[in-house]
């Protein structure tokens, strides 16, 4: 009985700090919204833990293979490999993920881009729209402050157009 208390404090413990780590609001689906910054000026992230937790096991099972473990991307992702392709870049928001909408990461996921010319099998098939936004949600919780604000004020840009 101690082992079972024992695990499931370590388990909230773990999760409550991954939570505060990622500067993640906890909210209802009804009450989400995009906000810019905090009283501390770091920038509000709607997630709540439930969807981090469903897309940090969804990103291990679909994307850490070629995106790696903790979105780090392949080594030299930044240059061509021997078929004349770049590997699987970063999106832990040391790549340039954070530099497409919303629209555009999800709509790279669902279809890859191997009919652009890349190497990304496309999702659609697999996963729910909802998986595929818990994807997103995980990686972008993965991104510094700075950038997660930069595409936030990216990302608003392109809704406006």
């Amino acid at each position: 009985m101690k082992y079972i208390l024992l695990v499931l404090t370590m388990s909230m413990y773990t999760q409550l700090s991954y939570a505060q780590h990622n500067n993640v609001v906890q909210e209802s689906n009804s009450d989400k919204k995009q906000k810019d910054t905090g009283s501390n000026g770091k920038p509000i992230r709607t997630y709540d833990f439930s969807q981090l937790t469903r897309g940090r096991k969804l990103y291990l099972q679909y994307c850490a293979e070629c995106h790696g473990k903790n979105a780090e991307g392949a080594p030299n992702w930044q240059q061509k490999n021997p078929e004349g392709k770049y590997p699987p870049p970063p999106l832990n928001g040391t790549g340039h993920a954070w530099h497409h909408p919303m629209k555009a990461l999800r709509m790279t996921i669902r279809n890859g881009t191997q009919k652009i010319g890349g190497n990304m099998p496309g999702w659609g098939g697999k996963l729910s729209q909802q998986d595929i936004d818990d994807i997103i949600a995980w990686f972008q919780g993965e991104w510094p402050d700075e950038i997660y604000r930069a595409w936030e004020r990216q990302n608003q840009k392109y809704k406006k157009k």
